[in-house]
């Protein structure tokens, strides 16, 4: 009789993390907050320790034929320094670990660590340690990120409750956009390799896609106005997906506005060039590394006049679903496609 073999990609990714935590105990009452959220959170007295790891590898989550390498040592910071600040926590220290394949030399190590340093110095972490090794299938690169917060500050995904304000930092969709401009004109290049890539006009998506910064600037200006979210994610995987998230973690539904969706006109001019939908990529293009949030009515006036803080929607009961009204006033249910690792 043979064996019973499930797809990884039956499941994804997300079921793959769910099936997997299943079996996971929880034996320590220091560990406060484990799998399920956009890092762990642990006890250390009078406040938390916030751990986060995020590993990228060659092939599936960039290209070294256009990401240049110090751009790619400072996404790999930038993107666990965004986990930690979804938790409305400060980074403290990282970890980094990489794994290299004999094609890379020592001026390509230094390049890639160039950016990391730069990437220590802008979000004022320390790095502390890590482990390199040999690596068959590309460049590895595995980071871990650890944070602090006051116990009554962290914000996690599960504290939205309905009539909370749904809000997002800057604007969306630009990464994905210039994933696609990369991509196409990777495909220029190796049909043509005399064709010199055109990006002069693309910088403002190309750049979100090869350096996203994380919005640690959001989280200390909360601090100063003393606001603290009900709840919170990072949109790594699309705003859609992430709303998901929230609205599971909570227990509630949500209704978000075409209209109120940030889009930058690079963004907008390039999709549309692209023959891509612009909305549909802000809705289900990933890593952009925005802040999506919610906050009490309360404290509406004190980000009212932010400029980089966009009111979107608003959070719903359970009941009531997840939606979309368009411009037009007709209400259509989000879907939630996100990234497909597998």
């Amino acid at each position: 009789m043979s064996e019973k073999r499930t797809e990884i990609a039956d499941l994804g990714e997300f079921g793959l993390i769910d099936h997997l935590s299943k079996k996971v105990k929880i034996r320590n009452s220091s560990s406060i907050k484990g799998i399920g959220d956009d890092a762990a959170i642990i006890d250390a007295g009078d406040h938390v320790k916030v751990v986060s790891t995020d590993m990228l590898m060659e092939g599936v989550h960039f290209d070294l034929s256009y990401a240049p390498l110090p751009h790619l040592g400072f996404k790999a910071v930038a993107v666990n320094v965004s986990d930690i600040a979804a938790m409305n926590a400060i980074p403290k220290q990282i970890t980094v670990s990489i794994g290299l394949s004999n094609r890379f030399s020592l001026e390509a190590v230094e390049a890639l660590y160039e950016g990391i340093y730069a990437a220590c110095d802008h979000y004022g972490v320390d790095l502390v340690g890590g482990d390199t090794t040999a690596s068959r299938s590309g460049l590895v690169i595995s980071i871990t990120a650890i944070g602090e917060a006051k116990k009554e500050e962290v914000t996690y995904r599960s504290g939205a409750k309905a009539n909370d304000i749904l809000c997002v930092t800057g604007d969306l969709g630009a990464a994905l956009v210039g994933l696609q401009v990369l991509e196409r004109e990777k495909q220029v290049f190796l049909s043509n390799p005399d064709m010199k890539p055109e990006l002069d006009k693309y910088t403002v998506v190309t750049g979100r896609q090869l350096r996203p910064d994380a919005r640690m600037d959001i989280i200390h200006e909360f601090k100063e106005l003393g606001v603290i979210p009900t709840s919170m994610m990072d949109i790594s995987d699309g705003l859609a997906s992430e709303i998901f998230h929230i609205c599971k973690a909570s227990g509630v539904g949500a209704t978000i506005y075409e209209d109120k969706l940030p889009i930058d006109k690079q963004t907008f001019d390039t999709a549309v060039e692209l023959n891509l939908d612009p909305i549909t990529c802000v809705l289900n293009g990933g890593e952009d590394y925005e802040l999506l949030f919610t906050i009490d009515q309360k404290d509406f006036e004190k980000v009212e006049k932010h400029p980089d803080i966009h009111f979107i929607g608003h959070i719903t009961k359970s009941e009531e679903g997840k939606y979309l009204v368009t411009k037009s006033g007709t209400a259509v249910q989000i879907k939630a496609q996100g990234w497909k690792h597998f």
